[in-house]
């Protein structure tokens, strides 16, 4: 079943504009228009938030809108450099996000994730992750995800909402209040349905679909279902000649697992060799089955490192079959390396003695395309005294979890997500408590080692200009050991509110 993404930048002629412009751009809180020619007349073809907010709106003539503001910037239009920038914007998402992914011009993009949304932790992550990234590029953009392309697009241009997640079969529900120029229907259908007094697709879904037709023809009843989800609408894939690719078409069409098995086997074959022609391994793969049906359904998986392993990448595309739908059969197999990168020929060497390092890429290769891209990582230290800040997450083969953790005072093996309060009683300044209670359980302490004495990151926040915290090492009558402190130096109470934390658990 189809999962599809639509992306609308309802501002991006003009926030290309600024980003073409740099340093150069107006300040973002001065109106920005873009024009075009109709005929004689000037007319505004694009604007910013800044021209809305103050009445400005597309079609009205320039003369006007100058008249209205006087520190209005104006700018022809770019529409050839728009839709090159939305092609663009296309590729990057198919490189990250989905296999089939379409230009959706002239604002938008459009995107099956169905074979892919594994890799980023779920739908509600795709989203999350595609619109963030949009957003570190200065592209403020509205994203909704539903079963169909139409569905999609009247959600992400005509909801309330700038994210919007349609649980599969549910969409129907959600678009009838949308105006009609949801249903991607000519200007001129949209002025003559308005005439007859309809407004919304709820006012035209109950409208008898024989006098629509007879009226307007079959494109409305057409546009109605695709917007309802009652009828799908293909992505065609995006044709990329740089990208390493091997087809296999089908004279009858096949759909046993088996056979699909087989044929996924002989074209890995054929792209291990084109990649090795060239010194390339692949580290994201697509598999697109091209159904009788006229619709494509996609897998995608990815590696750690780049690779040109035949067994592993069968592997990998083989767990995925389960998820590849043939309907009423596939009539070609397309498999292309949508991410390749260098990757010098090795020799095998045959030894009796182990190597120090063991390649543990397979297992994380297999992990990861079964869990998720979010679910397996390593931890890396970072320079910051403050405990929890002093590690971050890194992809599990990274370079950065190679780095040197600190070694001057020890730390628990197991920290907590954020330090728990605790009950204890303790001499000022300077003396570990005799006794804390955590999680009801009250324990006598046998043996401590402290202070460790760790003073706020300053300059970052004001708040932490004073901040201090004391840390013991204690351990308890029954051997266990736990990190706790004392937030404040047991004087001052602009240093902390001297109440105590547990903050970890040594193995």
């Amino acid at each position: 079943m189809a999962r599809v993404v639509s992306l609308y930048f309802p501002t991006f002629p003009t926030d290309r504009f600024r980003r073409v412009r740099g340093s150069a751009a107006p300040p973002a809180e001065e109106p920005v228009v873009l024009v075009t020619r109709r005929g004689s007349r000037r007319e505004i073809a694009a604007l910013d938030h800044a021209a809305l907010s103050v009445g400005l709106r597309k079609g009205m003539p320039v003369s006007k809108a100058q008249a209205m503001i006087k520190s209005l910037h104006v700018a022809e239009l770019d529409a050839a450099g728009d839709r090159e920038a939305i092609e663009r914007l296309a590729l990057w998402a198919l490189q990250r996000f989905s296999p089939l992914v379409a230009a959706d011009h002239p604002d938008g993009i459009i995107m099956d994730i169905a074979g892919a949304d594994h890799l980023h932790g779920g739908e509600e992550m795709v989203l999350e992750k595609i619109l963030s990234q949009f957003k570190a590029a200065e592209l403020l953009g509205k994203a909704a995800l539903a079963d169909t392309w139409g569905q999609a697009h009247a959600l992400a241009r005509y909801h309330k909402h700038p994210a919007v997640l349609v649980e599969p079969g549910q969409g129907a529900s959600i678009i009838h209040d949308l105006p009609l120029p949801a249903l991607r229907l000519p200007e001129a259908t949209v002025a003559a349905l308005r005439g007859l007094g309809f407004e919304t697709i709820k006012d035209l879904s109950v409208a008898p679909r024989a006098t629509l037709t007879l009226r307007f023809g079959p494109e409305v009843g057409r546009r109605l279902d695709q917007a309802m989800g009652l009828v799908g609408e293909p992505i065609e894939p995006m044709e990329l000649p740089e990208i390493i690719e091997v087809v296999r078409p089908f004279g009858e069409p096949i759909g046993a697992a088996d056979t699909i098995a087989k044929y996924i086997g002989q074209l890995v074959e054929r792209l291990v060799g084109a990649l090795e022609l060239k010194g390339l391994g692949a580290k994201r793969v697509d598999l697109l089955a091209h159904r009788v049906d006229h619709t494509t359904v996609t897998v995608r998986v990815g590696t750690a490192l780049p690779i040109r392993d035949t067994k592993r990448l069968t592997r990998l595309l083989a767990d995925k079959i389960e998820k590849i739908d043939p309907g009423f059969g596939i009539e070609q197999l397309r498999l292309r390396a949508i991410q390749a990168e260098p990757l010098d020929p090795t020799q095998m060497i045959n030894s009796l003695v182990d190597g120090d390092d063991q390649d543990v890429s397979a297992l994380i290769d297999l992990l990861t395309n079964r869990m998720g891209q979010g679910a397996l990582y390593r931890f890396a230290p970072i320079a910051s005294d403050i405990p929890e800040r002093s590690v971050q997450k890194v992809a599990p083969l990274s370079q950065e979890a190679l780095s040197d953790w600190p070694s001057k005072w020890p730390r628990p093996t197991r920290l907590l997500p954020y330090p728990e309060p605790i009950d204890t009683m303790a001499l000022l300044p300077d003396h570990p408590p005799v006794w804390f209670t955590w999680r009801g359980i009250r324990r006598r302490i046998k043996a401590a080692d402290g202070p460790e004495r760790i003073f706020g990151e300053w300059w970052k926040t004001d708040s932490e200009i004073a901040a201090v915290r004391d840390y013991f090492r204690v351990e308890d009558e029954a051997g266990e050991r736990f990190w706790i402190y004392r937030a404040g130096d047991g004087e001052d109470p602009e240093t902390g509110s001297h109440k105590w934390y547990l903050h970890g658990v040594f193995g």
